[in-house]
């Protein structure tokens, strides 16, 4: 399953908002090593040079399509790199001071077991922040798997979309945290974003929860799918003179190991 870069970060300044949310609730002043678990294309990786100028930035993601764009960067950040890899067989290693992931750890089975682990393998004073999606009950999300359980295409689409589990709640994020030996903090936002242009919901989930069922599908039937979609996200999501609301529902959970 690839990603599309450019998809990817359309509507940027909606998409990009939570990392900084997130981001502003790090207080590590001088950390040696930041990593950016699922840092996608980089461009919000690269932030984290202006606010750590002293550290060294590295991102981690397992598309080969994200990095081929985050690469580029490197030649204008200073102390920036990217490398690929399995979010899951990754460990951190005793200069890891901050850990960020945003808006990857729901692709990620299990990861709150890997949470817990990640958690116990940082060393005293370390920082660990991450973003996960809140709106897998929200119609754009409930309407995609209605409609991939039809009649119509459940035998092209059983099983391809995860949901139950893909994420914990904000309670699950701070109990692991605080049981690894960690002050933290768990908190959910929901963000009134009015998106525009024609179906504009259409092409938010384009660029992220969408991505299973148009790999599963040939050209013409993720045409015939959207078609289908398209009419039922209008509906539930109707455009007003100001564009078109769409709720925007995120987890965050931010942990200090405690020495």
């Amino acid at each position: 399953m690839k990603w599309d870069p450019s998809k990817y970060v359309e509507f940027g300044n909606h998409r990009d908002r939570p990392f900084h949310d997130l981001v502003a609730r790090v207080q590590a002043s001088e950390p040696r090593t930041v990593v950016d678990l699922g840092c996608g294309p980089g461009n919000l990786t690269a932030t984290l040079t202006e606010r750590w100028p002293g550290a060294r930035i590295v991102g981690l993601d397992s598309s080969a399509e994200m990095l081929g764009q985050a690469d580029a960067l490197t030649q204008r950040f200073k102390h920036l790199e990217f490398t690929q890899g399995d979010i899951a067989k990754w460990s951190p290693d005793a200069e890891t001071d901050v850990v960020i992931s945003n808006a990857a750890l729901q692709w990620v089975p299990g990861h709150l077991e890997l949470l817990a682990g990640w958690l116990r393998a940082l060393q005293p004073g370390a920082w660990f922040a991450l973003q996960v999606p809140g709106n897998f009950t929200s119609s754009s999300h409930t309407l995609m798997r209605h409609l991939a359980e039809s009649p119509r295409w459940s035998a092209r689409l059983g099983g391809v979309l995860r949901h139950e589990g893909a994420v914990g709640s904000p309670a699950d994020y701070l109990e692991i945290m605080l049981d690894a030996g960690c002050s933290a903090d768990a908190w959910e936002t929901t963000y009134q974003q009015v998106l525009p242009g024609s179906d504009p919901v259409l092409q938010w989930v384009r660029g992220t929860g969408l991505r299973p069922v148009l790999a599963a599908l040939s050209s013409e039937e993720a045409a015939d799918f959207e078609t289908e979609y398209a009419a039922m996200l209008r509906e539930a999501y109707p455009a007003t003179s100001h564009g078109t609301v769409y709720p925007f529902r995120r987890i965050f959970a931010v942990a200090r190991k405690n020495a």
